[in-house]
């Protein structure tokens, strides 16, 4: 060990990356393309470019760069929040008596409230320099389009937010910061959309979903001159943008010598988790060390321990391209009783992908012991987490309760991806006895897939 480690560890501003980092570029069994659900054929740059900004779609599609340049108007919005604290949990570690060491990678410290700020100036980054007028996008717990809404702000483009209509209706303030950054929100599904009266036709009592959301969004993008549609998880380029989070993180660990031995992260689409395990597992794939990764998803929504990997529409309304990944089917709708942000009916591609190959593990876990470990971890680190965080949690000290039990001193990395100050009525129902756990059954899953499309 090179020096007595602090209880956080910041980076100096020029440790700061200034590449993001691709992981598909060490993969030798590379995610499948996304497809064209009209031909069946990969989808081209001419066709995602009527829905994605240029240069997102060229970060999407490339497979074979490790490290694309961070363009110096992003790097100076970073430095408003960035580098993120690493930070050495030494109480929590005192409280569980484990000889684990716990460690977490704190994203919380901006306005937004999560890691989601991150791909966020990156994207509305990429629209402004390509002329556009705004962006539409979806948010399902509220993350993603506080984020994007400051983003936009920031840059002077309108911000038009489809919001999964469960939580529109839970957490209001939220949806507040998003105006107050100039955002347009609309519950999800609308009657503003085609997509969206097609929904509630046939499910005129539904809470709403992710899926409906990007359908909505989508339409809202194409259908409008001079806008194009952005999305917070799922997509490789958002990947790519979140490997900052991991970048910073091996750059602080290896300053003092540390080597996580398991690192932990939730996981909806597969953003916070594929940024933070990306420059560990590149190192991995390349043979230069070897580490436990392991992906918590919510037991309401569990598509990478109960999903099936095959080509699936990213969107409940299926106007997006089919992606291969982990899936419960596009019509799977999260119980309106489900917390957190973590609704999405799949996975990201390349967490699918790597999940496929045994790389990475998963874990699926109940709402209530998310919460028993969110209200457990606010007492004593004095951070509230995020419902979506709190999964990374749970799973964080069960492993270092396990290591007490062996006796065995490892290093546990995780990412407490935000702050939960948006999400009190969730934690007032769990401290109310009004939290219940749902379990999709068997007859659920496979009711939902077998309206997967014909592969």
């Amino acid at each position: 060990m090179k020096e007595t480690i602090p209880y956080k560890i910041f980076l100096a501003e020029d440790e700061m990356p200034t590449h993001y980092y691709n992981v598909r570029a060490d993969m030798e069994r590379k995610p499948a393309p996304l497809l064209n659900p009209a031909t069946m054929q990969p989808m081209t740059a001419e066709e995602l470019e009527h829905v994605f900004c240029r240069d997102l779609v060229e970060q999407e599609l490339d497979d074979t760069t490790r490290y694309i340049p961070i363009p110096q108007e992003i790097r100076d919005f970073y430095r408003m929040y960035r580098p993120a604290p690493l930070v050495r949990a030494y109480e929590l570690e005192r409280r569980l008596g484990t000889p684990a060491h716990i460690y977490y990678k704190f994203e919380g410290n901006n306005t937004s409230g999560s890691h989601k700020l991150n791909s966020a100036i990156a994207q509305a980054y990429y629209a402004k320099k390509q002329g556009l007028k705004g962006v539409t996008t979806e948010t399902g717990a509220g993350q993603w389009g506080t984020a994007l809404s400051m983003a936009c702000g920031y840059l002077g483009l309108d911000c038009r937010v489809y919001m999964v209509k469960v939580s529109y209706e839970q957490k209001p303030f939220r949806r507040e910061v998003m105006r107050t950054y100039g955002a347009s929100v609309t519950p999800s599904p609308s009657t503003t959309t085609e997509v969206g009266r097609r929904i509630l036709a046939e499910h005129p009592n539904t809470t709403g979903s992710l899926g409906c959301a990007i359908s909505e969004a989508v339409e809202d993008a194409v259908s409008r001159e001079g806008y194009r549609y952005v999305l917070g998880s799922v997509l490789n380029q958002v990947l790519l943008h979140q490997s900052i989070i991991g970048l910073e993180t091996k750059t602080a660990m290896d300053r003092y010598g540390i080597k996580p031995d398991i690192i932990i992260g939730c996981a909806g689409g597969g953003s916070n988790l594929g940024g933070l395990i990306a420059p560990f597992v590149g190192a991995q794939l390349r043979g230069e060390a070897k580490y436990r990764f392991i992906a918590v998803e919510p037991a309401s929504c569990p598509s990478l321990t109960r999903g099936s990997y095959v080509y699936d529409f990213a969107d409940t309304g299926k106007v997006c391209p089919l992606a291969k990944m982990y899936t419960l089917g596009s019509g799977f709708i999260p119980s309106a009783n489900h917390a957190g942000g973590l609704r999405y009916h799949g996975m990201s591609p390349i967490v699918s992908e790597l999940y496929d190959q045994g790389i990475i593990e998963a874990r699926s876990v109940e709402q209530t012991s998310v919460f028993e470990a969110a209200e457990y971890f606010a007492r004593i680190e004095g951070i509230l987490p995020a419902p979506e965080s709190s999964h990374a949690i749970r799973v964080a000290i069960d492993e270092a309760i396990r290591c007490r039990e062996t006796g065995e001193a490892k290093n546990i990395l995780f990412g407490l991806t935000g702050t939960g100050y948006f999400d009190l009525v969730a934690y007032e129902k769990f401290n109310n006895g009004e939290m219940t756990d749902f379990i999709p059954t068997d007859e659920d899953i496979a009711a939902s897939l077998a309206k997967l499309p014909k592969q």
